[in-house]
């Protein structure tokens, strides 16, 4: 029996290994090793007017002012080129990174044979309307939450987005703008950059940088940048209950190296240093009682380390509709260990810790659980402060082609938090009959079953509809700063409206939910609704 990496043995018993794709490959001709001669990209643009039910004047009118995306954007990503051998692992996995991109709903690769050995590829892709005005308010927890501007996520079809953001919740209003560029100048450098004007404060980010963007590259390097300035509120019971200011600057700088795939795994290894000083003070004008956490500035070298095992599956109706959804199945384990020092300028020696694993069993056709591991602390004079270990397992039971019964079971347990790191649950993190921030304290953990529905139902051709009945469950333990320890377990049952865009949206689903509270205090509303765009169903 294969052994599992941090699941006892027994697991490997009850779920089969996971599977191939979906889709029967045994009669799928083996055009390995063969030469490739021509790429072709196929691109379609957001609705196909060959089709009767698309050909609208709407319709074409979408298709005449969308700017398609250009060949060289497609091109640039896959990690097959004329010339070299094929491989159907370098052909999945270029499905994989072109599926990840927001203007594009889906991608394929097709192999032609063309004469003996000798082989074209065909990239046939489909693009959505990539500018896509935002004017949109939610409900969630009691809180409302305005938010409007627009992006384009596909500037001049060249795969870089550019974004204007108004938005005002319960903690800030804020006006930001951000511009992002996953191959900056045709290169496999990444720009990111945002900067914000809020209520509050202010932040800019910036991160360049070369990422490990396949399981064969060789090298990574970059950097980023942050600096924020906030006002920062504590709850209990969703009302506001304390706050602080807090400045935050943070830089690092990494290299990394890598063997690349050998046999089934990735192995990678990360070097860097990392500034990261955070400073905290009463607000200007308080109008909520003052908790000052301490101040932190921490400067250390680090080494990370990665492995990735190349075991990916392809499936439909699980948190999408009606799409190709991506899962890796395969283990993934990293850890970094930095050390702070003062004679680095640092005002604490720490050992500053992060770990994480995961891994999927079974088989997305049947059922399967994902699994996943995740600490971060920091060891001073012998005491581990701000700890965190959190934990996560999603399963998944294929009923039928339209049904599908998911469960999970999520939370975390942490020790001496530093003041601005509360753990909390409410409306907007899993419990959805009850206010947001409702409980707060150290560790927490979030129970969800949930039926879910996916029908054929198509309106306008423009969205998939799917439908949950569903059932929370969950509770905070430990010291809140702001409030009172004794905490109850907390219970809603609701049910929710699915509704996923296919023409101007490849990574949101909107969910318009109905909660009821089965317990809390007499202040909690007797129903929750909500309406949101989250990235699954």
């Amino acid at each position: 029996m294969r052994q599992h990496f941090l699941i006892p043995a027994i697991l490997g018993g009850l779920l089969a290994p996971a599977s191939g794709t979906l889709a029967d490959e045994t009669t799928a001709p083996d055009f390995e090793g063969a030469t490739i001669r021509e790429v072709v990209v196929d691109k379609a643009n957001i609705f196909d007017t060959d089709n009767p039910d698309e050909d609208k004047w709407l319709y074409r009118m979408a298709n005449r002012f969308h700017v398609v995306t250009r060949d060289s954007t497609i091109t640039r990503q896959l990690l097959l080129e004329p010339g070299q051998p094929y491989s159907k692992r370098l052909v999945e996995e270029s499905e994989r990174i072109l599926r990840q991109r927001k203007y594009i709903y889906d991608a394929q690769i097709r192999t032609t044979e063309v004469a003996p050995g000798v082989v074209d590829l065909h990239v046939v892709t489909r693009d959505i309307w990539s500018l896509v005005p935002e004017i949109s308010f939610s409900r969630g927890g009691g809180e409302n939450k305005w938010r409007a501007g627009f992006e384009e996520s596909n500037l001049f079809g060249r795969g870089q987005s550019l974004q204007f953001t108004y938005s005002d919740d319960k903690d800030r209003d804020s006006n930001s703008v951000s511009f992002v560029d996953e191959h900056l100048a045709g290169s496999r450098v990444a720009l990111y950059t945002k900067i914000a004007d809020n209520s509050d404060g202010e932040s800019q980010f910036l991160s360049i940088a070369r990422p490990f963007y396949a399981l064969d590259a060789r090298w990574a390097a970059g950097g980023s940048f942050f600096a924020d300035t906030r006002e920062t509120t504590l709850y209990t019971a969703g009302e506001e209950a304390a706050e602080f200011g807090h400045e935050r600057d943070y830089v690092s700088v990494f290299g990394g190296w890598s063997k690349g795939l050998s046999g089934r795994f990735a192995r990678r290894w990360t070097y860097g240093v990392t500034y990261d000083e955070n400073r905290f003070s009463p607000v200007a004008a308080p109008t909520l009682p003052g908790i000052l956490p301490s101040d932190r500035e921490l400067i250390y070298p680090f080494v990370g380390f990665e492995l990735l095992e190349d075991e990916f599956v392809t499936s439909q109706n699980k948190d999408q509709i009606s799409r190709t959804e991506d899962f890796l199945m395969g283990r993934r384990v990293t850890a970094s260990l930095g050390w702070s020092d003062e004679s680095l300028g640092s005002d604490r020696n720490a050992l500053i810790y992060a770990l994480s694993a995961s891994q999927g069993f079974g088989t997305l056709g049947e059922h399967a659980l994902l699994l996943s591991l995740q600490a971060r602390g920091r060891v001073e004079s012998g005491d581990t402060r701000n700890a965190q270990l959190w934990f996560s397992a999603r399963y998944y039971r294929r009923q039928s082609d339209k049904r599908l019964l998911f469960a999970s079971i999520a939370g975390s347990a942490g020790h001496a938090l530093d003041i601005d790191n509360p753990v909390f649950i409410g409306g907007d993190s899993g419990m959805r009959g009850y206010p947001i921030n409702y409980q707060n304290g150290e560790s927490s953990v979030v129970a969800t079953i949930e039926q879910r529905y996916f029908t054929d139902w198509y309106p306008w051709r423009l969205f998939h509809i799917g439908a949950a009945i569903f059932a929370d469950a969950g509770r905070v333990w430990g010291p809140n700063p702001a409030g009172p320890e004794e905490r109850e377990w907390l219970a809603n049952a609701g049910i929710g409206l699915r509704i996923a865009p296919t023409r101007f949206s490849s990574t949101k689903v909107f969910h318009l939910d109905i909660a009821a509270p089965l317990n809390g205090d007499d202040s909690i509303d007797s129903v929750q609704i909500s309406f949101s765009a989250k990235r699954s169903f």
